[in-house]
Formats: C-alpha cells, sequence, structure tokens
C-alpha cells in the first residue's frame, strides 16, 4: 500500500511545475486527474516529438495520469456534471474542495 492510495486529486495544470508535482502526488499512489483544454491540450506536449509525437518531458511529467479535456471558460454546466461524476466514483472521498489548480477529493 502507499501513502496516497485512495486520494484523488483533479488538476488544471500545464507546463512543468504542477505537472511535476502532480506526478509525485500520482507516484505516492494518488488518482490524478489532469483537465485539459480542448483541442490543443497540454502546450508542453510540443516541445518535442520524441515520444510517438508528443514530447519526452510532457510523457515523463504526466505519467500515471488520467486526462479529459473540458473548456472551462465556457461549459459550466459541463464541468459540474464531470465532477458530479468523477465525485460519484466509490473509491472517492466524499467532499470535495475547489482550489484554484489543484482539487484533493
Amino acid at each position: 500500500m502507499r501513502p496516497l492510495d485512495g486520494v484523488t486529486v483533479v488538476t488544471l495544470e500545464h507546463a512543468i511545475a504542477a505537472p511535476f508535482c502532480t506526478r509525485q502526488l500520482a507516484d505516492l499512489g494518488a488518482r490524478v486527474i489532469k483537465v485539459e483544454r480542448p483541442g490543443s491540450g497540454d502546450f508542453a506536449r510540443g516541445y518535442d516529438e520524441r515520444v510517438r509525437g508528443m514530447a519526452s518531458h510532457f510523457v515523463w511529467s504526466n505519467r500515471s495520469k488520467e486526462s479529459l479535456t473540458l473548456d472551462v471558460k465556457h461549459q459550466q454546466s459541463r464541468i459540474d456534471g464531470e465532477m458530479r461524476t468523477i465525485q460519484r466514483d466509490p473509491k472517492l472521498g466524499r467532499s470535495f474542495f475547489r482550489a484554484p489548480s489543484i482539487a484533493c477529493l
């Protein structure tokens, strides 16, 4: 058993620092769900094309994560629906704490 087994993290992140941080949480057992922009996703995917067309850094810093796309500026009802779906997962905790970039369930 790992220290963060049973913890779910929902994150809005891109580039370097936050993806590295949440990768560490995933390595410790957390379920990490990365929310990305529709169409382009995380711009760090395009730093290079060394790993099946994606940047090696992107693949390294986002390993062990789940990903979904949401337009957080224009689809509040869809975001609320996705969060309700995530909350209904029986493996998740009862409380959802909203924060600017990372939420732990």
